[in-house]
Parts: C-alpha cells; structure tokens; sequence
C-alpha cells in the first residue's frame, strides 16, 4: 500500500538518513588513513585551538556561523538540516570504533579515496531529498542556484576556502587534505549526474540534477 507518507518515508526521508550514515563512514575512513584532516576540520582544528576547545565544538560553532551564510544565499533549513548534525557525527563515531588504523600506505590511500567516493555517494542520496541541506552544503547549493556555478566548482570554493583558513589558523594540512579539497567537488556533481540519469532510466521521466 502506497500513499504520500510511505512515498515520503521510502523516496526521501529514508534516502536522506542513509546518506547521512555513508557520510559517517566515509569520515571514519579519511580519519583511520591519517593522510591529513578533511578542509573542514583543519579549520575546526584551527578553530578550537583559538577558542580554547574540541574540535567537535569548534565544528558545532562553525555549523551555526555557517548558517549565517544562508542568509543572502537564500537558502532556508529543514529536517535534513537538523539530521545532518544528529547523524553523520555518531555514525562517524561508531565506524571509529569497529575500523582500525591501517599501517600499509597503500590501504590508507584506499581508505582516503574511498571516503571521497562515498562521500560524494552520500550527497547524491541525501541532497535531491530536498529535506533542507546540512549547513556547509547548503553554501554549496546556494552558490549553484544564486550564481549558477557548478556543483563541482560550488564545492570546491567551499572546501577551499575553509582549508585557507584552517590553514591560517593552525590546523593541521597533509596531502589527503588537498586531494579532499580538490577532488570532492568534481566527484559529487559526477555521482549527482549518475543518479539523475539512473532515475530517468527507471522512472521515464526527466529528474533535475537536484
């Protein structure tokens, strides 16, 4: 039996947590390769050595100045907006716990580039949920829909300009950080095409990117 609730339950909400879970992994796995702190936590690193605190309430301060961006970017936050802080963050956390670290540096990048790829698959499931973005890809979709740039470049201006800054303020930066920052974008935008063009395939009908 189908009706809007289930339809809402099976097409967005459900799609949305399992995003979320993937991008907790997807951590998990870039912390366990120890190649160098993703671009948004060399400025949550940075942050907190400033402030005086953890790096999980340096990325929670963050999250709440990010949402200030929202602002003359347009963009308003939903359900996804509060999940995306009540999930990825445990998932995270629980994966640390069962995924050991790596010696092999082969292994470690495998970890790395997975992240990446599993990230990007995480957005592709969560962001067309259209439940509200979580605070820092909500600045990546309010630059693609206000200034029509890219989702790859989007992207990339956001992780970017938070490794200058982590930089600047002491985070610490490897060279998984700069393969983060430059590859993520690109591969996001790749994995929202394939799944636009995957749903056009099954359902008939043309899909918007998101």
């Amino acid at each position: 039996m189908t009706g809007p609730a289930t339809d809402f339950l099976l097409k967005r909400l459900l799609p949305l947590l399992f995003g979320f879970v993937i991008w907790g992994l997807a951590v998990a796995l870039q912390v366990r390769a120890d190649l160098g702190l993703s671009p948004w936590d060399v400025f949550h690193q940075g942050l907190g050595n400033h402030l005086g605190i953890g790096i999980g309430w340096a990325g929670l301060v963050t999250s709440i100045g990010v949402l200030l961006l929202w602002i003359p970017l347009r963009m308003k936050p939903g359900l996804g907006t509060l999940l995306n802080a009540l999930v990825i963050g445990p998932s995270a956390e629980f994966f640390l716990t069962i995924i050991d670290a790596p010696e092999n540096i082969f292994v470690r990048w495998a970890f790395m580039l997975s992240g990446i790829l599993l990230m990007s698959l995480g957005s592709a499931l969560y962001l067309p949920a259209r439940l509200g973005a979580g605070p820092r890809d909500g600045v990546m979709v309010g630059l693609n829909k206000k200034f029509e740039f890219s989702i790859r470049l989007s992207r990339t201006i956001v992780e970017v300009a938070a490794l200058i800054i982590g930089y600047f303020l002491g985070g610490t930066v490897g060279l998984g950080t700069l393969v983060i920052a430059l590859g993520l974008g690109p591969t996001i935008q790749a994995m929202l095409h394939a799944r636009r063009r995957l749903v056009e395939r099954i359902t008939g009908q043309p899909q918007s990117v998101l």
